[in-house]
């Protein structure tokens, strides 16, 4: 309920529109075999978050104390960035999620009049909660990286006037297109890509609760390939899943279109082996033959 009158779940019928909608509850969605397994996995609460424990477990300590500060979040794709955020929010709001976030990401209007108006006009009501759980509102800015600097500069005001009653998290890739002004008032938070380790132990999980058969080889590929982005591990283990029922290297590697391990130690070895002459027309018979791309071949032989 709102001092001003407006109950923000019903006054507003475009606001739970915005940004991505989220489906609050743990268990997957009734047809979970139409839904991408990035949405069906993930992870419900701050405890399942894969990696990062030493963020996920400061973010939970200033929730459970209610000292949460605003947040910059920032890293590469897939590391758990909105995942932490929208498990904190079910931390704080439970049932009473959707009147207590306001969520926009790059796919909503996010310029210089949105900070004036629909930002401004959430963050500026206070809410009271019967359950005796927190009260602060949270307004989630995902991609904000992608913000006009007019609507950044826009923004700065309206954290510092509604600091009271409302939190704002801000999530990107890239904190150097985040004024300088935005980020002194965020506590920082850097999301490194995933351990190799931890992106094991996700997959595994997955692995058993879908009942894949995966070798060992094929794990290692997906591994190898997400370069610690758990977001693309998962749609590379479900496309491969859905080329081939059991899923070696070799189907990873060709579901995905990268060369094959052996190819780039059989070019490897002609460079390095056969005069130049030779190994330009057999890496350009392979090229044509399998369909690579230079790019790659370059890229893996460097690697």
């Amino acid at each position: 309920m709102d001092v001003d009158g407006e109950d923000y779940g019903t006054s507003h019928p475009t606001k739970p529109d915005k940004g991505k909608n989220v489906v609050v509850g743990a268990g997957p969605p009734p047809d979970s075999k139409a839904t991408p397994w990035v949405e069906k996995y993930r992870p419900q609460s701050l405890a399942d978050v894969a990696a990062h424990r030493d963020i996920v477990d400061t973010i939970d300590r200033l929730t459970s104390e209610k000292r949460l500060p605003h947040l910059l979040l920032y890293g590469p794709p897939g590391t758990g960035k909105t995942s932490t955020i929208l498990a904190v929010a079910r931390k704080l709001y439970g049932a009473q999620y959707h009147n207590m976030i306001l969520e926009l990401n790059a796919s909503d209007d996010r310029g210089i009049d949105v900070v004036r108006q629909q930002i401004q006009d959430f963050a500026s009501t206070q809410s009271f909660s019967f359950s005796g759980k927190s009260s602060v509102k949270l307004v989630l800015l995902d991609e904000a990286d992608a913000m006009t600097k007019d609507a950044q500069f826009a923004l700065r005001r309206v954290i510092e006037k509604y600091t009271k009653n409302t939190r704002f998290a801000l999530i990107c890739n890239h904190v150097n297109k985040i004024i300088p002004a935005l980020q002194s008032r965020c506590t920082r938070f850097r999301f490194a890509p995933l351990d190799w380790l931890h992106v094991t132990d996700r997959l595994k999980h997955v692995i058993a609760a879908e009942g894949l058969d995966v070798t060992e080889g094929g794990l290692e590929a997906h591994v190898r390939l997400s370069n610690g982005d758990m977001r693309k591990a998962l749609n590379i283990l479900q496309s491969t899943h859905m080329a081939s029922q059991q899923i070696t290297e070799e189907a990873v590697y060709l579901c995905t279109g990268n060369p094959l391990p052996k190819d780039i130690e059989q070019i490897a070895y002609w460079l390095l082996n056969e005069s130049f002459a030779t190994s330009y027309k057999r890496i350009s018979e392979m090229k044509t033959r399998k369909g690579l791309a230079l790019v790659d071949i370059i890229r893996e032989v460097t690697m």
